[in-house]
């Protein structure tokens, strides 16, 4: 029998989700539909492409080399739409850009609203969390990442290198004075949840004492920044970030600077359309006219001296 091609959109949809109940909703169905629809597949195909249970739903060998063919179907019917309806050489629809937390709230969020407002066809939703998005998946149009991708149909650019420093308040180094860099495993260190780093350009404080797991640790760089705001301990911070804060003095600059680099991610099949080109553009422009913010050169902005 020749299987309904819909029935693809369900299938993609539990596979990623894993579940029946978060499928409806991505899709915008009922969970029994859900499950009717992926039964129906199996049935025409053939085949068992999940294994059920309590826990969810996951994929066979048999719903793994099909996860590879719907996801080709799903980005060609993409291109189709985008050339056939128009979208491809039109600046409208919706375009999603992925980002970092620290750069897509503290940078990108309010430059962004700006192209909205000059783009009134766009609908710009910008996903600020750290964690590796999936282009192939659709997860996002664009994503802005501090590792370069290796593979997949992806194109890439060089945004802009960054520095980082330690930063801590005045008042935490008066209380708990640094002289060099030994010193650093008796203080109260701030960084990130090692086993929940997505990414190793983000182990910064392995790079500065080694293998030291930090006594405050937390997913999210604002919290991080907050906690050494409030006198609480140093920590590795963007220094487009830290040096606007005027709590906030750089702790041995002179021996410790980290420097990372962000890129400018998208699929191959969207680098013709007119929105992803045009928000790429803006993104790229936004940051080179900010040159100094992400590669600082005299005094800091806030509180701290070089």
């Amino acid at each position: 029998m020749i299987f309904d091609w819909n029935d693809l959109r369900y299938f993609l949809a539990v596979a990623r989700a894993g579940r029946l109940t978060v499928a409806a909703r991505t899709i915008g169905s009922d969970h029994a539909t859900v499950s009717r629809r992926v039964s129906a597949l199996e049935g025409r195909l053939g085949a068992q492409l999940f294994e059920r249970s309590p826990r969810g739903y996951a994929m066979t060998e048999a719903g793994e080399r099909l996860l590879r063919h719907a996801e080709q179907i799903e980005s060609v019917a993409a291109q189709v739409h985008d050339d056939i309806a128009g979208e491809l050489y039109a600046l409208s629809g919706t375009v999603r850009i992925g980002a970092p937390d620290g750069f897509g709230v503290f940078f990108l969020a309010p430059r962004l609203a700006d192209f909205a407002r000059a783009n009134p066809g766009l609908e710009v939703q910008l996903v600020a969390t750290p964690r590796l998005f999936s282009l192939s998946k659709r997860e996002a149009d664009i994503v802005i990442a501090v590792s370069r991708p290796e593979k997949g149909r992806l194109f890439s650019r060089k945004l802009t290198d960054y520095t980082l420093h330690l930063y801590a308040t005045a008042d935490y180094l008066e209380a708990h004075p640094v002289r060099d860099k030994e010193q650093l495993g008796e203080h109260m260190m701030i960084g990130y949840i090692p086993e929940l780093i997505y990414t190793p350009e983000l182990d910064y404080l392995t790079e500065v004492m080694g293998e030291h797991a930090p006594q405050l640790s937390s997913t999210n760089l604002f919290a991080q920044l907050r906690a050494a705001e409030a006198g609480k301990g140093i920590a590795v911070l963007p220094d487009f970030m830290a040096r606007h804060s005027p709590q906030l003095v750089q702790v041995l600059p002179e021996s410790i600077k980290i420097t990372r680099t962000f890129w400018l991610i998208a699929h191959q099949d969207l680098r013709d359309s007119v929105r992803v080109r045009t928000a790429m553009t803006f993104i790229a422009e936004q940051v080179a006219s900010a040159r100094t913010e992400f590669m600082p050169t005299g005094l800091p902005v806030g509180g701290g001296g070089d």
